[in-house]
């Protein structure tokens, strides 16, 4: 596997991984018709305007096939002043979980955020997605609960933080 950069044409392969990966991590969570509504090709326009804004890492197989992703920078919300970093996204085909993808991204992550003398971070995780005891098992600690709408269903977030991602 290969973790590097995103480019522009990039963006179709990181817009299968999403989609995919919704469909498998959130089934049962988010509601089937939001679900269903999702599309390679809408997600691809969102993932080029995403890609040339800010960066994006990918996972890829000797291939090139794209099968993992994940993008962070500063902290959106502005409710959590004692971090400044955010891991906004990562998702990796089902297939391809638990076998060190997933903490290589987050890594390229941390590596990026550091550059920019950031050494906090926030991660936002619906309750109800058990991927949130991987951030737990990176040293992430629960700072917060939210409220999040997805498909017209109300859902609880939890928000990790880690207060010094050298750690990671």
């Amino acid at each position: 596997m290969k973790i590097r950069q995103a480019k522009q044409t990039d963006a179709k392969g990181i817009a299968k991984v999403q989609v995919d990966s919704w469909k498998t991590t959130y089934k049962g969570i988010v509601p089937d018709e939001f679900l269903q509504s999702m599309t390679y090709e809408s997600r691809e326009e969102k993932w080029k305007e995403i890609i040339s804004s800010q960066p994006v890492f990918i996972a890829e197989t000797k291939d090139g096939e794209i099968v993992g992703f994940a993008g962070g920078g500063m902290e959106r919300t502005g409710k959590y002043p004692d971090f400044e970093g955010e891991l906004y996204a990562i998702y990796i085909l089902e297939e391809f979980q638990r076998k060190g993808l997933g903490r290589l991204l987050v890594e390229a992550v941390v590596e990026d955020l550091k550059r920019k003398n950031i050494s906090t971070m926030t991660v936002q995780v619906l309750a109800e997605n058990r991927s949130r005891f991987f951030y737990e098992s990176l040293g992430a600690k629960k700072i917060d609960t939210a409220e999040i709408e997805i498909g017209g269903k109300q859902l609880t977030e939890f928000v990790y933080g880690w207060k010094n991602i050298n750690t990671i």
